[in-house]
């Protein structure tokens, strides 16, 4: 509900957030219903949305989408998590897609890098 995107619905969020007229910028879960086929599932985890505009309810209930949100329980799973990844009875690498330092960060949302592991 803090995304960054571009075009005319992004500068609508933008606009609004920016005259505290609303707080949340929905633009991916738009893109996400836009992007789902049709009897598809759209999950939002983790994020909490109040009330947003433009929301493309027509879309969901035309294309038969289900929508599935929740708060995501960090604190309940991490630590049991984190000890199967120490033990090497989980194996996260596949989800790394790129290596950088921290202070590289900040350019890694708004370009493409070139640097991708051998994982």
């Amino acid at each position: 509900m803090e995304a960054h995107g571009h075009g005319l619905h992004y500068a609508y969020d933008k606009g609004k957030q920016m005259t505290k007229m609303a707080f949340d910028r929905p633009i991916a879960v738009r893109e996400a219903i836009m992007a789902c086929r049709n009897g598809g599932i759209v999950s939002i985890i983790g994020v909490y949305g109040g009330l947003v505009d433009k929301f493309p309810l027509g879309t969901v209930m035309n294309r038969g989408l289900t929508l599935k949100a929740g708060q995501c329980h960090v604190h309940k799973y991490m630590r049991p998590l984190l000890a199967r990844i120490e033990q090497g009875q989980i194996d996260p690498s596949f989800v790394i897609s790129h290596r950088m330092t921290l202070d590289d960060a900040p350019q890694a949302t708004t370009c493409s890098c070139t640097s991708r592991t051998s994982a």
